[in-house]
């Protein structure tokens, strides 16, 4: 069925080129979602619907063609056309106009409403229930293989009926339009607003923990994995929870990071140098001003510049992440929480281009590696979908640690050890830890979610016992 008309994806009631058709055909190789909208469509050409609904929000001047329209789209020019007319989508095309993104995704919201709206007119309307099933029902029999079996004439008396049918079909569509103007408004306007929700997801998944960062960190992900994120976000309750709680996660962190800057800057004295980040404002000043401008770039070419002295680690690059994250049963109601609270993590390791371990545990683990914090979408959606369950053992997580601090080319790390859980560690596994720990010259940071800190204490530097993840003392690991 899928190759009989595949060749459907080339029609087009706008003005469309070789290179929208050869972009939309990549895009609808992508979204299971737009593939499903085809194969779920309530009218026979939706393929090519769908292409032209993602060339009028993509292209900077869509038009529809006045003529020369294949007779079988009728019923997509006039979608089409109360489509491109609505105020809603008028409005909305200055967003998504070139916006990979944006298109494909308001492509999906779109079919799906005009969908999901024709099939309710057809409920509600039996004539023109007869009519889509009369076109559906000619359609199909003229995919058979068998009809080119039929006489030339037979054959070409089908295609005139469809063709036929189709019109009057059209007829009908565009009074139901006219007469139910308001619904199919409101149609593409939560199609609008859906396709919103979802591309700010996506940026809370996505984005990193810098004010704007979103837009540009989306950027930097393959077109393929933000359509297989948006697409998971859209069936699954749990991945629309985790965006939630890593958008309020990354929020947080951000002031936190902030607020860590201008600490250390105040902290800071005065050396010479040319690095532009660390540059003084009144050295900005002097480059703003003709008068001083050229004696500014001499200083700054001879590294004569007066900037903000460094001092400390934050002169090293900073040594990996490391989360032992505690995935036994008691965990499983703190699930969404604490995925947000991985991703933002991850976020502050890909700006600070560290590398990122994920250790899950519970009486057994599971390790993932984030070279500089950068994650795939299919690997987010693998990580949404995990929960080891069972019992807490510490000594197996904090082993694999020491493992992955051993392979490390940073001789600093910061490990964030996460538990709602009590378990005991005997004093040889303590003493050996702590010995290494030192060596290493490593911090351990404990999260302890409402159970005693006894253990923990023995073998962190710091312990903040919690409620939850949203937890203000929480965000202590947002400091790292």
């Amino acid at each position: 069925m899928k190759s009989r008309k595949s060749h459907n994806g080339n029609r087009s009631v706008l003005n469309t080129d070789a290179f929208d058709k050869r972009r939309f055909k990549e895009i609808f190789e992508m979204s299971s979602s737009l593939q499903k909208i085809r194969n779920e469509g309530a009218l026979p050409m939706f393929e090519p619907l769908l292409a032209d609904i993602w060339a009028s929000l993509y292209k900077m001047k869509p038009e529809i063609r006045a003529k020369d329209v294949d007779s079988v789209l009728k019923v997509n020019k006039s979608l089409m056309e109360r489509i491109m007319a609505d105020e809603y989508f008028v409005h909305y095309r200055s967003f998504t106009r070139l916006d990979d993104l944006l298109s494909a995704i308001g492509t999906v919201k779109f079919g799906e409403k005009t969908n999901q709206w024709l099939t309710d007119q057809k409920e509600e309307d039996e004539d023109f229930k007869k009519k889509m099933q009369e076109v559906n029902a000619m359609h199909r029999k003229l995919q058979k293989p068998d009809w080119q079996e039929e006489t030339e004439n037979d054959s070409q008396v089908s295609k005139e009926n469809f063709t036929e049918a189709m019109t009057k079909l059209d007829k009908k569509l565009q009074q139901m339009l006219q007469k139910n103007s308001h619904s199919f408004s409101l149609a593409l306007a939560q199609a609008i607003q859906e396709t919103k929700q979802m591309k700010e997801g996506l940026k809370s998944l996505l984005g990193g923990c810098s004010a704007g960062s979103g837009d540009a960190e989306l950027k930097k992900v393959p077109l393929r994995d933000q359509l297989l994120l948006a697409e998971k976000m859209a069936a699954d309750k749990t991945m629309k929870e985790i965006a939630e709680w890593a958008g309020r996660f990354k929020q947080i962190a951000r002031k936190k990071q902030k607020s860590i800057h201008r600490e250390s800057m105040a902290r800071r004295g005065v050396t010479l140098g040319n690095e532009i980040e660390r540059l003084l404002p009144m050295e900005f000043c002097l480059y703003m001003h003709p008068i001083t401008k050229n004696d500014f770039l001499r200083r700054f070419v001879e590294g004569q510049t007066m900037q903000f002295e460094q001092k400390g680690r934050e002169v090293l690059e900073k040594g990996p992440i490391i989360l032992c994250l505690d995935q036994s049963g008691s965990m499983y109601q703190l699930d969404t929480q604490s995925k947000g609270f991985i991703l933002t993590l991850m976020s502050i390791a890909r700006r600070q281009r560290r590398d990122f371990c994920l250790i899950l545990f519970s009486t057994r683990t599971e390790i993932h590696k984030y070279e500089k914090g950068k994650i795939k979408g299919s690997d987010m959606v693998s990580l949404a979908q995990t929960f080891l369950g069972g019992g807490t053992n510490f000594a197996l997580p904090l082993d694999q640690a020491m493992n992955v601090i051993n392979e490390s080319r940073f001789k600093q790390a910061d490990l964030v050890f996460v538990t709602d859980g009590e378990d005991t560690l005997n004093d040889s596994f303590l003493l050996e830890f702590n010995k290494k720990k030192k060596e290493k010259d490593f911090n351990v940071l404990s999260l302890v979610l409402g159970s005693s800190i006894h253990i923990v204490e023995q073998f962190s530097d710091r312990v903040i016992q919690v409620y939850d993840f949203d937890d203000a003392g929480s965000f202590t690991a947002f400091e790292i």
